[in-house]
């Protein structure tokens, strides 16, 4: 990680994570983002596009100051706490101190105002509550010298671009502005080129890729059958750990309850779960003591959970970037992983563009006398 010109307490504060050598994305982004250049860096989800951005924080802001200087948002609260727990790690484990605090949504704001009082260094959220606070005069963003958008691809859509620009004009315009995503379409580029300055752009793998270690199956079905299918695929396979991807979000909790009614272990969040709902789901999921998570690809984005086995793709969407993300959540770190998707006829025609675009194999299959078959081999 030294090479990346960062110093010697924050490479050996990433060895007790076992992080010895930087990824791609990391090589490329920290020297750029160390002399102040604005930068967009797409890469695949996994790749550590997290610690790109931090460090570059970590080695740039010191807690002496005693203002705000960073922001970073994020389009989950999931993503949000994670982030937060890394920079929480980076402080205490190296000489680089830092303090940060959530400032999301769903959250009582009497507390959040009184926090802010103790001028953390670092801000970490979702745009809509941030640029409430920025309105209210309770976040001092003309201190604020470096703006991350993560998941810019979600965070320059049409829901939330307004707020995140209004943040940025927030502040003062000498700030170093860096965005990343897995998938960078070109309405969003064309956005970041707006509000960027001498762009640096950073390419790590193209937009199709997913993790080569993946199986991809598919299992033909009418939509009426598809818990039935689920079922009995769940009874014939070995797995571990599953997400399970739901869309529109109004049917997650319908599906979760046939699921949990056939007494499979599962569990759902979306976007009326309460807080605590979700923290406990999230944990059990983590430590194995639930084997199936219903998400949506929006309540399921940035969740960085390790050892996913399988994905099962309850419904597809026409939009590639979504298959990628949902591939992203397994096959990490070189272990193999199944994504299974469970499919119409006009969601196959979907599927197989999507598999020619990314150069996939799928592997067409069936349930036959309680054992998952390649279709045919009857």
């Amino acid at each position: 990680m030294k090479s990346t010109g960062i110093n010697d307490s924050l490479v050996e504060a990433l060895k007790k994570e076992n992080i010895l050598v930087p990824t791609k994305v990391q090589s490329e982004v920290i020297p750029k983002a160390l002399c102040n250049l604005d930068i967009v860096a797409r890469s695949n989800t996994g790749t550590g596009k997290t610690l790109a951005y931090l460090l570059p924080i970590f080695e740039k802001h010191r807690y002496e100051d005693k203002v705000m200087q960073a922001i970073i948002l994020t389009p989950t609260h999931e993503l949000a706490i994670q982030v937060v727990r890394w920079i929480e790690r980076l402080s205490q484990n190296s000489d680089n101190y830092l303090t940060v605090m959530p400032v999301i949504g769903n959250v009582n704001i009497d507390r959040q105002i009184k926090k802010l009082k103790t001028k953390p260094n670092i801000l970490v959220g979702s745009p809509g509550r941030i640029l409430e606070l920025i309105k209210k005069r309770k976040i001092t963003a003309h201190t604020v010298k470096t703006i991350v958008i993560d998941e810019v691809d979600r965070l320059l859509d049409k829901n939330n671009v307004d707020m995140v620009l209004a943040i940025i004009k927030s502040t003062l315009k000498e700030r170093q502005i860096m965005c990343f995503s897995a998938t960078l379409g070109k309405a969003t580029m064309e956005i970041v080129k707006e509000i960027t300055k001498n762009l640096q752009i950073v390419e790590c793998g193209e937009d199709t890729s997913v993790p080569k270690e993946i199986e991809h199956r598919y299992f033909e079905v009418d939509a009426r059958k598809k818990v039935e299918l689920f079922r009995k695929i769940v009874s014939a396979m070995d797995i571990d750990k599953c997400i399970v991807f739901v869309d529109p979000s109004p049917d997650i909790e319908l599906i979760t309850n046939k699921l949990k009614f056939h007494k499979i272990n599962a569990e759902s969040i979306h976007g009326n779960n309460i807080k605590l709902d979700r923290k406990k789901t999230l944990s059990d999921f983590r430590s194995g003591k639930l084997k199936f998570l219903i998400a949506s690809d929006i309540a399921a984005r940035g969740l960085d959970i390790g050892d996913v086995t399988h994905i099962i793709n309850f419904n597809l969407q026409n939009d590639i970037k979504s298959y990628i993300h949902r591939a992203g959540r397994t096959g990490r770190n070189g272990k193999g992983g199944v994504i299974i998707s469970l499919v119409t006829p006009k969601e196959l025609m979907v599927l197989r563009k999507h598999a020619k675009t990314m150069n996939i194999k799928l592997i067409a299959s069936d349930v036959y006398k309680g054992k998952i078959i390649n279709k045919g081999e009857r």
